[in-house]
Order: structure tokens, then C-alpha cells, then sequence
């Protein structure tokens, strides 16, 4: 492997491979950009979104065939028919009853892609796709049933436009290490557009107070430094959403990435007052009311994740949690995010900007 230029792939202390920097690198500099080794633009945003470059515009032109998948000219088209050609002919098969998960989709392009390459791929520069971590060992009955749906669905789906599909154990493997390995792209307003694999990108370490931050453009995954980073220090990256308290970052990344995480912003937990903010009252609640209004709040918004447009929800939900919660506590923050999500595809904007302007400040 070429390795990536500014740093090198070495073995961190407690936490396997990792990347580390071999030249000073300023905040906001790129450290470096890896395109994606395959990649799929979720179902919600074809005919938005061009299928091969994720370039949105209004005057993309559709495949001939499937007329499902669209496309910026004929340069994307071909740019995307060796992988594509395998998904077309499926959905063509299939039609209204083509519904394989975005996940599913991505491991059928990964397993296409790896019939025809040899040789390391541009986004593998430092960590091979076959080197990925899997952690079958430490998966639960849960996630082991998902596996295999998830490999019927496959099965169902492609055995017969995917050829030489690989044995049993090989998919159980490969789904495991997509699921843990896996990145979603986003645009510049955090919108899904869709799932990739980004090898070199996987390989970086996580921390809840990282010294790099990932962006797309478009299918390319650009890491940039957010804070100095001196040679030898290690590259580190966050795998979750770090507005959560420390309790929660921990569970979420046991059960997505099977590791208890020791980082200092974990063992300090110095940002959690203030994302547990607690309204000034005149009798303070219990620590076991604080407690249950968490658990009501997490499960609130997992409710929430699974609804389109419950916005009497969050409303309720934002009263019954504000009798104790401020308004900068962290739950109230993502439930209002929720509701501003909410009155956008709704077209309410007067009520966007009401939850806008009070999520701003506490977010800067």
C-alpha cells in the first residue's frame, strides 16, 4: 500500500491499528480526501441526486432501462454501469417488489466491485477492505438475526444477477464488518443521501474529543483537521454524535462498535453539566425524577426516529420535558432539532425558525 502522504498506519497502545501524523498539520487544513470504494444513494433521493457523482440538480436524465436510476449526463452513466448493471437488472426482475436495504445494496456493489480488482484501490491506501474488523465474536442475538436477514434479502435479491455469490460464513463476515465500518454521506445540511464504505478513512481511531472532522464532497470522504495536530500525535476521528452525555456516547458506541471508550472528554465527563442542564426551581428535583425524565426522553426520541412528521409529538414531548429540562439541556435540543426538521418538510417555516433560533446558540 502507498500509504497517505503526511502520515503513517501504525499500532496505537490499547487500541489496535491506527493513524497517526508525521507533520504538523493547522486547524482547518485537509489532512486528506478518500474516495469512497463503493457507495449508494439512498432510494428517498433518486431523481434528485445524480446515482454515480451524488451531484444534485433538476435536469438529470434516467437510465433507459431501469428508469430508476438518474444520472448528470452520459459520462456519469458509464462511470456508474459496472456496478450499476447488476442493480439494474435485478430491479428491472423485480419491479414494484424490488425493496433490498441500503445496506444490502452497498454489500451487493462491495462484492461486484471485488470480482474485477486485484489491486488496492485508490481508498486503500493504508487499510485494506478485507482488513476490517468484524467482531462476530462480540455480536448478540439481535445483531446476528439482522445478519441474516439481511443475507436473504441478498440472496433473494441478486443470487441470480450477482453471480458466484460468496459462501455462507464469507457474507456473515462481510455484512459485520460493513455494519461496523460503514459511513453514511450526508450534504451540507446533514441530509442522508446515502451509505459507502471509505477504507484509509475507517482505519482512524475514535475519540469523543477528536482532532479531525469527516465531510462528502459528493463521494469523497475530506478529513480536516479541528484541531492542531502535532507529528506523532495520533489522528483521531468520532464515530457517534457527540452532543450526548458521557453515559449515553459509551452505550452507543458498546453496542455499534463493541468498545468501551477511555478518552479523556469520557473519563472527566467535563461537558455533561452543562449538556444536563436542570431548570432552576424552587425544590430541585430528585436525582430518580432527573433519572426516569432521561429515560422518558431517550426513549421519546427513539419513538420519534421510527414516526414522519409528529410534530404534536415534539410539542408535547418539549412541554413535558421542559417542566424540569432547560432549554439548553441536550434533550431538548435534539427534540427540537426534530421539531425544526419537522416544520421544514411541512413548509412551516415561521415555526423552523422559532425552534432554529433557540437551538443556535446552545449547538455554537
Amino acid at each position: 500500500m502507498e500509504g497517505i502522504e503526511g502520515t503513517e498506519r501504525f499500532d496505537s497502545p490499547g487500541k489496535g491499528r491506527g493513524l497517526r501524523a508525521l507533520r504538523h498539520f493547522a486547524v482547518g487544513e485537509l489532512v486528506f480526501a478518500c474516495p469512497a470504494y463503493s457507495y449508494v444513494l439512498t432510494v428517498n433521493e433518486r431523481g434528485a441526486h445524480c446515482e454515480h457523482c451524488f451531484t444534485r440538480r433538476e435536469d438529470l436524465s434516467k437510465c433507459g432501462k431501469c428508469k430508476q436510476a438518474f444520472y448528470c449526463n452520459v459520462d456519469c452513466q458509464r462511470g456508474d454501469w459496472p456496478l450499476h448493471k447488476m442493480e439494474c437488472v435485478a430491479m428491472c426482475a423485480y419491479g414494484e417488489n424490488w425493496c433490498p436495504s441500503e445496506t444490502v445494496r452497498l454489500v451487493a456493489r462491495i462484492i461486484q466491485k471485488q470480482k474485477g480488482t486485484t489491486e488496492p484501490t485508490p481508498s486503500e491506501r493504508v487499510l485494506l477492505l478485507k482488513e476490517f474488523e468484524s467482531h462476530l465474536d462480540k455480536m448478540d442475538s439481535e445483531k446476528d438475526e439482522m445478519n441474516q436477514a439481511d443475507i436473504a434479502a441478498l440472496q433473494h435479491f441478486y443470487s441470480k444477477h450477482l453471480h458466484d455469490l460468496p459462501g455462507e460464513q464469507a457474507l456473515i463476515e462481510l455484512f459485520a464488518q460493513v455494519n461496523c465500518n460503514g459511513f453514511t454521506i450526508e450534504d451540507e445540511e446533514l441530509s442522508h443521501l446515502g451509505s459507502a464504505v471509505f477504507p484509509d478513512v475507517a482505519l482512524m481511531n475514535h475519540s469523543c474529543s477528536p482532532n479531525v472532522i469527516v465531510t462528502y464532497k459528493g463521494t469523497v470522504a475530506e478529513v480536516r483537521a479541528v484541531k492542531e495536530i502535532n507529528p506523532g500525535d495520533e489522528i483521531f476521528n468520532s464515530y457517534i454524535d457527540l452532543l450526548y452525555p458521557t453515559e449515553d456516547r459509551k452505550e452507543r458506541l458498546l453496542d455499534s462498535y463493541f468498545f468501551t471508550c477511555e478518552c479523556t472528554e469520557c473519563t472527566t465527563k467535563s461537558k455533561d453539566k452543562a449538556k444536563m442542564a436542570i431548570r432552576k426551581l424552587s425544590t430541585r428535583p430528585e436525582p430518580q425524577e432527573i433519572q426516569s425524565m432521561v429515560h422518558y426522553a431517550k426513549n421519546v426520541i427513539e419513538e420519534f426516529r421510527r414516526a414522519n412528521e409528529l410534530l404534536e409529538m415534539c410539542e408535547l414531548s418539549l412541554e413535558k420535558m421542559g417542566a424540569i429540562f432547560a432549554d439548553t439541556n441536550v434533550y431538548m435540543l435534539h427534540m427540537m432539532y426534530q421539531a425544526m426538521g419537522v416544520c421544514l418538510y411541512m413548509q412551516d417555516w415561521d415555526g423552523a425558525m422559532s425552534y432554529g433560533e433557540k437551538i443556535v446558540h446552545p449547538y455554537r
